[in-house]
Formats: C-alpha cells, sequence, structure tokens
C-alpha cells in the first residue's frame, strides 16, 4: 500500500486523527495536498491507532513516517 493510499483511506472513512512528524501534527488531508507524488508513492504501512510506517526494500518496516495522534475537539 503507498502512502497516499493510506491517507486517502484516512480521509474518507472521516478518521479522528492527526499525523505527527515529530514537528507538527497534520491532518491526512493536508498531507495529500502537500506532499510530493514521489512521496506519495512511498510503499508504508498503516499500525492503525500508533503509526504510519516507511516499507523498505527488502519489505520489512523501516522509518516511522506518522505517529497516529487522537484529533481533540
Amino acid at each position: 500500500m503507498s502512502l497516499k493510499e493510506i491517507l486517502q483511506k484516512i480521509v474518507k472513512e472521516n478518521q479522528p486523527i492527526l499525523l505527527n512528524n515529530k514537528q507538527k501534527n497534520w491532518e491526512a488531508g493536508d498531507l495529500l495536498n502537500l506532499l510530493s507524488a514521489s512521496r506519495l508513492r512511498t510503499k508504508a504501512y498503516l499500525q492503525t491507532g500508533l503509526y504510519i510506517a516507511e516499507i523498505n526494500e527488502a519489505g520489512y518496516l523501516g522509518q516511522v513516517l506518522y505517529k497516529v495522534v487522537p484529533k481533540t475537539t
């Protein structure tokens, strides 16, 4: 699955979460609009409720791209 597909799923399901990259909390829709096409093609894995991690060339989980943070209103 690509990072783009994961972000689109979060938006479509209107999940009440933010994604934190150690600098800022992001809405999934904002990331879809801001990230480059090559970054959005990154193979990734969503561990529901915890993180989105990159999948490396060997097929293993690599670095955590975003930590999942519950959205508070």
